[in-house]
């Protein structure tokens, strides 16, 4: 797994701000750092058992349409061989130990690199990792629901993304880390470099590459959950490294450099896009410091052995780890739509996309109080090559927070130009259809109601 690290402007501006505004002569972080320990790989999270998982249901579809690749280390990468780590790239390690509560068991790979290495590297992780018919389906399917304009490629908005917003990422499979910099890097390249060395540091005691084993299995909404605790972890170190090790004056000139970095190039990004790019980085900061309120630095390490399993549970840090999604199912409605209609997509569908999704459109409302009460979800989509149909199903905790979503859902979907319509609530469930065209939702609605 290659980890693509965008740090946010408005984040490493804000939190160095805040730090810098009430850390002034503080001293380092007084913690005990270790050796090199056995890495303890943590297991893949359980997949609840589900009796909607046999033949035609979505999630057997699911399983017929993943074909991402299974993550390997390819045999002609070209990692730098190991040799002498560089002096300031040493120093950042045993200053990440410090506050980290543990220590490197190996060297780290760490090349300073530009902003073309970056996107070149980016666009041969794409090649790798996201195979393009897989994303030209999926991108079809969220063209029906609304979430991209028509006409969106996924895969080139990853791309645009990663040549232009990317500043850094860590191979949890080759041991690599690049990073924008030289060989005397300025604060704000130290702190990108700390925030990829917490992604080694962690990858050689916990075994990151299970949330490459996640997304290869297109567990997607679990995929994002991990993700978040990556993300965020890295993040919070990094913010307290700055705090610990950086001046005053760096802290501010860190601020200030993350501030004024040209971004414009990210409105050219589909929003949508954009922002579950981000949101492990945010929401994951939250919840990481959720974690640390509760018990400091163990009860992180304790989510990287137990990896929370939904982004409710990131959104909703008092939910970890106990309250998991409940199954859901959408049957195969093929026959209903046609002769000549076959699955498209299936993928499985959390709180934070559906966050995401509603602030699209829905400014003047909370979508976070609309999605808060999530007890699982997921879309199957269907085509016959021209047109598409799409069946979102959710569960919700209670019937008031279903009313609310299929309330919200409605006003999303008359505040756009594309087809869907809300089904009758029931009791705890949400349905929502799609489709590309008015008889192809006509037929969607009958056979799914």
């Amino acid at each position: 797994m290659r980890a693509p690290a965008r740090l946010a402007a408005a984040l490493i501006a804000l939190g160095l701000l805040a730090v810098a505004c009430t850390a002034s002569g503080t001293e380092p972080v007084e913690r005990p750092t270790g050796g090199p320990s056995p890495t303890s790989v943590p297991t893949s999270p359980e997949v609840v058992p589900s009796p909607e998982a046999g033949p035609g249901s979505a999630l057997a579809a699911l399983e017929e349409l993943c074909t991402l690749p299974e993550p390997g280390v390819d045999e002609g990468s070209d990692v730098p061989a190991e040799g002498r780590t560089p002096p300031v790239i040493a120093k950042a390690m045993r200053e990440l130990e410090q506050i980290r509560g543990f220590g490197f068991s190996r060297p780290v790979v760490a090349e300073p690199v530009t902003q073309a290495e970056i996107a070149e590297g980016y666009a041969d992780y794409l090649d790798e990792a996201f195979p393009e018919g897989f994303y030209e389906r999926r991108s079809l399917a969220w063209q029906t629901i609304g979430v991209i304009p028509d006409g969106t490629n996924i895969r080139d908005e990853l791309l645009g993304y990663g040549s232009t917003e990317v500043i850094g990422y860590y191979d949890t499979l080759t041991g690599e880390l690049v990073f924008i910099g030289t060989q005397d890097p300025s604060p704000l390249e130290r702190i990108t470099l700390v925030h990829e060395l917490t992604h080694a540091i962690d990858d050689q005691r916990f075994g990151l590459e299970t949330i490459d084993r996640l997304g290869a299995e297109c567990r997607d909404e679990e995929l994002e959950a991990a993700l978040a605790l990556v993300e965020g972890n890295a993040t919070f170190f990094m913010l307290r490294w700055a705090q610990t090790f950086l001046t005053l004056e760096e802290q501010l000139q860190v601020g200030v450099d993350a501030a004024t970095q040209d971004t414009s190039a990210s409105g050219d990004i589909a929003p949508f896009i954009e922002a579950l790019q981000l949101w492990p980085y945010e929401a994951g900061l939250t919840f990481i410091t959720n974690l640390s309120s509760r018990g400091g630095v163990e009860a992180i390490d304790d989510a990287f052995e137990d990896l929370p399993t939904s982004t409710e549970q990131v959104i909703h840090p008092e939910r970890y780890p106990n309250d998991v999604p409940i199954p859901v199912d959408v049957p195969d409605l093929a026959g209903a739509l046609g002769s000549g209609w076959e699955d498209l997509d299936v993928q499985h569908v959390g709180e934070a996309w559906l966050v995401l999704m509603l602030r699209l459109r829905l400014d003047g409302s909370d979508p976070s109080e609309a999605s808060a009460g999530w007890d699982g979800g997921l879309y199957r989509a269907w085509s016959d090559g021209d047109d598409v149909a799409v069946v979102l199903a959710t569960e919700w905790d209670s019937e008031g927070d279903a009313q609310e979503f299929a309330d919200a859902m409605g006003r999303w979907i008359a505040a756009g130009d594309d087809l869907g319509v809300v089904l009758p609530v029931d009791r705890t469930s949400v349905r929502v259809v799609f489709a590309s065209d008015a008889a192809t939702l006509a037929s969607l609605g009958a056979g799914a109601a």
